[in-house]
């Protein structure tokens, strides 16, 4: 009887990693991820426009701790919804509900998941630990800068929510979670269109979800901006963890390798 158990459950593990290392087998026979040296470069190359946020996000935080709004907040709200092309709309809306809650978790997980198939270990662990450390950062200082909501008085707002304005959720998930799915494509894809068309997208989700944001009169441009230096500030951090550990920790994970202790 143990021996049938033992069978079975031999039979179901050898029936899971069947088709995860085919498709471990797959990215490794296209030669799809690039060299060390390559990795490290464009790694510092991303880095480089992420270094001067914390200060600008602290002044613009205690500045919404005292005024629920901006002048140039309600102009810019005025400016983005006059433009009314259908397309341009469906495309607000559809970013927007991306990340919305279960849909969010649910791409998330779907992502993390992927990843770690892959071979992609450490990229996994980095992921999830950045994407749950910035929601729970994103809800505290919400909290704490206590900044209501667009009033429907002043601007167009598709529907009232009830949680605080400041900073924006949705950009700050966009800037730190599919930020850091754009640096991993960018430094350990080998050049090809499909790496190009990966980074346009990432890229234009990410720069996008303000200006959804703003159009939908659900947060403020202040709002919006504020996201974005924050989660430019934590996706720089997440990249400084990920580069730490690489060679530290899964050095020898299916794919993307690395010597222990080198950097």
């Amino acid at each position: 009887m143990a021996k049938s158990v033992k069978t079975v459950q031999a039979q179901t593990v050898a029936a899971v990693e069947q088709p995860v290392n085919y498709w471990r087998g797959l990215i490794a026979g296209a030669g799809a991820i690039v060299s060390k040296p390559w990795r490290r470069y464009r790694a510092d190359v991303f880095l480089g426009y992420m270094v001067i946020a914390v200060v600008i996000f602290t002044l613009l935080a205690a500045l919404a701790k005292t005024v629920a709004y901006f002048t140039f907040d309600v102009t810019i709200t005025h400016a983005v919804q006059a433009f009314n092309a259908g397309w341009f709309g469906a495309l607000m809306y559809a970013l927007s509900w991306i990340g919305f809650a279960p849909q969010a978790w649910i791409l998330s997980l779907a992502v993390l998941v992927f990843l770690y198939a892959s071979g992609l270990k450490w990229e996994a662990v980095v992921c999830l630990v950045s994407l749950i450390l910035s929601s729970a950062l994103g809800v505290g200082i919400k909290v704490l800068v206590d900044r209501p909501r667009p009033n429907a008085n002043l601007v167009n707002v598709i529907s009232q929510l009830k949680d605080y304005s400041f900073p924006s959720g949705h950009v700050l998930y966009f800037t730190t979670f599919f930020g850091f799915l754009l640096f991993l494509a960018y430094i350990l894809l080998k050049p090809s269109w499909a790496r190009t068309c990966l980074l346009l997208i990432l890229g234009g989700m990410v720069a996008l979800i303000g200006l959804s944001r703003i159009y939908e009169g659900q947060h403020w441009a202040s709002d919006v901006v504020a996201a974005y230096l924050l989660g430019s500030v934590w996706l720089g951090l997440s990249i400084l963890i990920y580069r730490w550990g690489k060679p530290r920790f899964f050095v020898d994970q299916p794919v993307a390798k690395e010597t222990p202790g080198s950097r």
